[in-house]
């Protein structure tokens, strides 16, 4: 029997159009909210058919104001992404239905399959999870769609930059000057967009942390074309933030390690890690809020904008 209480958690009209999209005999027994993201609601919802058997969808919606005009945008791109990636290797989630524009649901939603696996944010097996990732995003970047995404868009300039409190003013009037100039020329690639630690699902079999695997990769959102350092520096600029600056700049050693190729200029590289560690200035709170909601307790406001300064620091002493 459906568990009224928690379906209702999923409006109606979103209820009735996911059900129109289960095979015959099928219903939702349970909903369940998902945590973590910022920009839309996630939902795992179980369904069951008539012989008792159960499988996992997840519907995100997008219901704040704020990000609903982008939401068209983004769950046709996203939609596209994993039509795109079912068959290649690369582990996504795989569409079942999108209503980018809220023609039959309440927000605009996109109904997709459930992945195994979880988030992982924690310090412990860090130094065994960063190749994965490594290794992960060398897949994503090798392949070659038939149609080629969007071009991609900087998130920030060099007005919009919010200086850390009690940073070092030279070093980040430095670092800002990198990044207003013109984008050094670039090999064209596909961009997952927003590759980070929070978008990753492990398996990680306890208590060997060692044995890890990653079973899922999610929010194909802002899936782009562009120089693959901009996804690099993008999970650089997380984990120096989740883990600290080191970890931020081994990242990029281990891109290359897996055989990723980066720009070949020192320079180069450093105005995509730049511009992704200033990017994140702007976005220190919500950046941080969900991890605390992961249980990152310790990741306060404070900590995180410091983590950003020693890390934009240290990019700037890799220079000199």
């Amino acid at each position: 029997m459906t568990n009224h209480d928690e379906a209702a958690a999923v409006r109606p009209l979103t209820l009735a159009w996911v059900s129109r999209h289960l095979e015959v005999g099928e219903r939702i027994v349970r909903t369940m909210a998902l945590h973590g993201g910022i920009t839309a609601e996630m939902r795992r919802l179980t369904i069951g058919a008539r012989e008792g058997d159960t499988r996992d969808l997840v519907l995100r919606s997008f219901v704040d104001p704020f990000y609903v005009g982008h939401a068209e945008d983004w769950l046709n791109r996203e939609a596209d992404a994993l039509a795109l990636l079912t068959g290649t290797g690369v582990p996504a989630p795989g569409l079942v239905a999108v209503d980018p524009t809220a023609a039959h649901c309440e927000y605009p939603s996109l109904l997709m399959t459930h992945l195994a696996g979880r988030t992982v944010l924690d310090d412990e097996g860090v130094e065994t999870r960063v190749p994965l990732l490594a290794r992960q995003l060398v897949a994503i970047h090798a392949l070659r769609p038939a149609e080629r995404p969007r071009e991609y868009v900087a998130l920030t300039s060099a007005d919009t930059v919010v200086v850390p409190k009690g940073a070092d003013a030279a070093v980040w009037a430095a670092a800002i000057d990198v990044i207003r100039r013109p984008a050094p020329p670039y090999e064209g690639r596909f961009l997952h967009r927003d590759f980070q630690p929070g978008n990753v699902l492990f398996d990680v079999p306890t208590p060997r942390p060692a044995g890890a695997r990653i079973t899922g990769v999610v929010d194909w959102a802002a899936t782009s074309w562009g120089p693959a350092d901009l996804d690099v520096a993008h999970c650089s600029t997380n984990l120096a933030l989740l883990h600290g600056p080191a970890w931020g700049l081994r990242f990029a050693e281990a891109y290359e390690e897996a055989g990723g190729v980066l720009a070949a200029a020192a320079s180069e590289r450093l105005y995509w890690q730049v511009r992704d560690g200033l990017a994140c200035s702007e976005e220190v709170r919500q950046v941080a809020q969900p991890w605390r909601a992961a249980g990152r307790p310790e990741l306060t406001t404070r900590t995180v904008e410091e983590r950003l300064n020693a890390y934009v620091t240290a990019l700037m002493d890799a220079l000199g």
